[in-house]
């Protein structure tokens, strides 16, 4: 059953017809839902109201952990859902404003040999709800700077899970997120990372056209995006760029493709050269990533000078690059390490 939380104005409305409550009700209790505020907070509603709605399942989120980077500001969350469950979240500081980057799902099925959120698998999807819980979250635990509306500014679908394999949920997240009735942040500020689900994403781009595309695509070919990415078997590299490029043209927006550079597997400058004879002809830039090792996995990253003349090759041959500046790494920043510890340690308390 979809918690209180994930519900839309038009679902809202609905429960108050049936609750024989005036319409103008669903709209008081949309932005008190926006703002991650359960039931008996909403202290314009009547105290009936407020008791009668806190019977309903929420599915919302708390933080059960941060930890600040002592470097760059940035902090690292740790959500609870009501279920028991952890997932992740990371807020990065910008010149512009914070980034919110939020998981999709708990844990995931996409098998990437770098990531370290697909390690135990996918224990199920988000609703809709709990990913906007965690947008509450961050905004209540740090201060709004002077002059801006909200302290979170931008947001990436980035964390652990694949955002396209929870379709319905993620696309009803953006509604509520965007809504001009709750938090109002403008698709143009959002951004979805995909493994390359082309069905999903065909789809996707007519539903969401506003919302910055990222691809993870981590090689120049078949042969080694299938040892990295085993969605490649599905949807081979040809097909996900097709599908990237019809995307930029329909929307009128630039893609975003995400690398990330790993020794003796990408990073060479015939990897450049071929990576950019695949992209020519879209209207793209290329993100380049230093990888972060996981404990679990034998892959390692490239040096930044490694990284930066990957970049320099790109450059020459008219693909517009930059290298992500990294950030966190002082407290387990990258998707699913943070949560993994806990579980483990989880794990040594009930033997």
């Amino acid at each position: 059953m979809t918690g209180l939380a994930s519900k839309n104005m038009e679902e809202l409305q609905a429960l108050m017809a049936e609750l024989n409550e005036p319409k103008f009700r669903a709209g008081q209790i949309f932005a008190w839902l926006a703002r991650g505020v359960r039931p008996e907070g909403m202290t314009n509603l009547s105290r009936r109201l407020r008791e009668t709605l806190a019977q309903m399942p929420y599915g919302g989120a708390s933080i059960f952990d941060r930890r600040v980077s002592q470097k760059d500001g940035t902090i690292k969350y740790l959500f609870e859902l009501e279920d028991g469950n952890l997932v992740e979240g990371v807020l990065m500081r910008y010149k512009y404003g914070n980034t919110l980057c939020v998981s999709t799902q708990v844990g995931c099925r996409m098998g990437c040999a770098f990531c370290a959120s697909t390690l135990n698998g996918c224990v199920r999807d988000l609703e809709a709800g709990e990913i906007l819980s965690f947008v509450s979250c961050a905004e209540r635990d740090v201060p709004c700077e002077e002059g801006r509306k909200r302290s979170v500014t931008n947001i990436v679908l980035m964390g652990s899970g694949e955002p396209l394999d929870n379709y319905e949920n993620v696309v009803r997240f953006l509604r509520l997120v965007s809504a001009p009735e709750g938090m109002n942040i403008s698709p143009r500020n959002i951004s979805l990372s995909t493994c390359g689900l082309v069905p999903q994403l065909r789809k996707f781009m007519r539903e969401a056209p506003h919302v910055t595309l990222s691809v993870s695509l981590h090689a120049p070919n078949d042969a080694i995006r299938s040892m990295l990415m085993p969605v490649n078997a599905a949807y081979p590299m040809a097909e996900l760029l097709d599908a990237a490029k019809e995307y930029a043209e329909y929307t009128g927006r630039r893609v975003i493709f995400e690398y990330a550079l790993i020794q003796n597997m990408n990073s060479a400058r015939k990897h450049a050269q071929e990576l950019a004879s695949r992209l020519r002809g879209i209207n793209c830039h290329v993100n380049l990533i230093p990888l972060n090792h996981v404990e679990e996995r034998s892959l390692m990253g490239v040096t930044r000078q490694e990284a930066e003349a990957f970049m320099g090759w790109l450059s020459e041959l008219g693909i517009s690059a930059t290298i992500r500046r990294e950030m966190g790494t002082d407290i387990e920043g990258a998707c699913g390490q943070l949560r993994r510890r806990v579980l483990e340690a989880r794990r040594e308390e009930n033997r």
